[in-house]
């Protein structure tokens, strides 16, 4: 969605002119908050008797990316104080152009975190769960309430495996993500995943005032925020700078759900961009961005062509080179996870009006990169390994009530399309990660999800994002218009506990099954291995299960022996 201009810098001036966070040089009376000293100083929080949890809120990470720091790499904090500041308010979300920045307040100043510890854990060294949010790379906050983390939090002491839990923010779309040839001469591309990893690195170096052990930290992510997680697990080629010990990545993974291109692609859109603000005159069009006044610029992306289309891109140091190619030669970091997806992914992501096969050859050949499209031979491999049948579209006839061929506005081949579209995304490439990490001897524990939530209308299915819900235990529904648990059996409710318990226990001591209460009815969740690849099935009408991975092997194996010619 995007926002009328002139509402967008009503909403964005009023966010800037009152951020909530109180500037360095001040400090409040704490009373009797819980209070944590870390490197630059001390904060103070708040404690949640309801959730026996101490909220510590709105705490930066980086210096604010204003004014010469707009379009520039994130730098560490350079300040420190005396007395005990206030993080008792989430801060203001950073600028996207999308629908789930709706109701939230927006700022250029938006670097910072947020933690939640049980009470009465001070003293100790606990595991710690960073969230990193999604939104398509260009939405999205950690303010948002689906993402509440006491629910998981609550869960993990439950089962006596109290962990922490953060959640991070970073710039978006064009302000996180601008490229072009000047962009890259600057050395400032992919600036939302250096957002993130400067985070990381704060939380290397301060977790330990909470009761957060560094050494035990896991990274975890959905859609853009699993993507997320997946760059972080190949960055710098690979390079492990001990910034987490695992990772989870539900829909996303360490193979782009987008052509990783490089700035020569995204400089005839630079270009038109530097035009419309008046800066195509300047000897330093990044210098002439950063000094326009922030309405102003606002005018100016709050346009389709300039406020879409921004994402990871190569820059030979933090995205060296294709996360296909670093997964085939073992460049990535060696360290456990949970990889994931949901049935029906692509009923989001597949194009409407899939009324024949020349409506999806059509989408085959434009939906990859205006650069790369797939080539002849490949593309009638896909066709004959996604035929047009009912039985082997999504979402399944079981789901839909029976061999159902869709009318307006999906089409009679939309079901072979969406089959194709999530396979594309991100199914394919979760099954690559849980190959690759089984080949390693490295731990994988794999699932798809199979639930369909009173947020997924029909005929979408477990489709993208409906396992957020689950995950996080939100079972009131906090942030979303319908509760997803909303005329749904008690099953639902029992599923979103175990799926949260046992991410709380894998984020606890790196496996998600040894806890004390769990469904001795559902089998434990089985490591991927060559021999015997399995996948959780996370089910609420029935019980959760287990499954030999290797449905829609044969196209599933096209995409994943072609990656490279998708630039991916």
């Amino acid at each position: 969605m995007m926002f009328p201009p002139l509402l967008t810098l009503t909403f964005l001036a009023s966010a800037i002119s009152a951020n909530p966070i109180v500037s360095r040089n001040q400090s409040t009376s704490s009373g009797q908050a819980p209070i944590v000293t870390i490197r630059n100083g001390s904060y103070y929080g708040s404690h949640s008797s309801t959730y026996a949890q101490d909220y510590f809120l709105g705490i930066p990470f980086a210096q604010p990316p204003l004014e010469e720091l707009r379009f520039a790499n994130p730098q560490p904090l350079n300040w420190a104080w005396t007395g005990v500041l206030p993080a008792t308010n989430y801060a203001y979300e950073c600028i996207g152009y999308g629908g789930d920045q709706v109701g939230y307040q927006q700022s250029e100043d938006c670097l910072y975190l947020n933690v939640v510890r049980p009470s009465g854990y001070e003293n100790t060294s606990l595991p710690v769960a960073v969230w990193i949010h999604g939104g398509g790379f260009f939405d999205g906050g950690a303010p948002d309430l689906r993402y509440n983390l006491s629910f998981i939090v609550q869960n993990s002491v439950n089962i006596g495996k109290p962990i922490i839990a953060a959640s991070i923010a970073y710039r978006l779309g064009p302000f996180g993500f601008l490229n072009g040839n000047d962009v890259a001469r600057a050395g400032v591309a992919n600036l939302g995943l250096k957002d993130q990893r400067l985070a990381l690195h704060w939380i290397q170096e301060n977790i330990a005032g909470f009761g957060g052990d560094p050494s035990k930290v896991t990274i975890w992510g959905e859609s853009a925020g699993a993507l997320s997680v997946g760059f972080h697990l190949v960055a710098f080629n690979g390079r492990d700078d001990k910034l987490f010990r695992a990772g989870i990545m539900e829909s996303g993974n360490p193979v782009y759900s987008s052509a990783t291109n490089g700035s020569d692609w995204y400089q005839p859109r630079y270009a038109l961009l530097v035009a419309a603000a008046g800066c195509s005159n300047s000897t330093d069009s990044l210098d002439c961005l950063r000094r326009l006044p922030l309405f102003v610029l606002n005018n100016v992306l709050n346009k389709t062509e300039f406020n879409s289309g921004w994402g990871p891109a190569f820059d030979g140091d933090f995205i060296a080179r294709l996360g296909s190619e670093q997964l085939a030669d073992g460049s990535f970091v060696h360290v456990p996870v949970i990889s994931g997806a949901n049935t029906d992914e692509g009923t989001a992501f597949s194009p409407l009006g899939i009324n024949e096969t020349a409506d999806f050859v059509y989408y085959l050949n434009t939906t990859t990169s205006a650069q790369n499209a797939w080539p002849g031979d490949i593309v009638q491999e896909i066709l004959e390994a996604y035929p047009s049948d009912p039985n082997k579209g999504i979402p399944s006839s079981q789901t839909l009530g029976g061999d159902v061929v869709l009318g307006s506005p999906y089409g009679a081949q939309f079901r072979r399309s969406a089959a194709y579209f999530g396979d594309q995304m991100f199914i394919a490439g979760r099954r690559l990660t849980c190959h690759t990490w089984a080949s390693a001897n490295v731990p994988a524990y794999c699932y798809r999800f199979n639930a369909v939530p009173a947020t997924s209308i029909w005929p979408q299915g477990a489709t993208h994002f409906t396992e957020v819900a689950f995950v996080f235990n939100n079972v009131q529904g906090l942030g979303y218009t319908v509760n997803p648990f909303s005329n749904r059996s008690e099953s639902y409710t029992q599923l979103s506990s175990l799926m949260s318990k046992s991410w709380a226990s894998f984020v606890y001591d790196l496996d998600p099954n040894r806890w004390v209460g769990r469904d001795a009815t559902v089998p434990a969740w089985p490591a991927y291995s060559v021999e015997s690849p399995m996948n959780m099935v996370w089910e609420a009408n029935i019980t959760s299960h287990t499954e030999s991975d290797t449905f829609r092997a044969e196209g599933i194996s096209i995409l994943n022996a072609n990656w490279k010619l998708i630039v991916r």
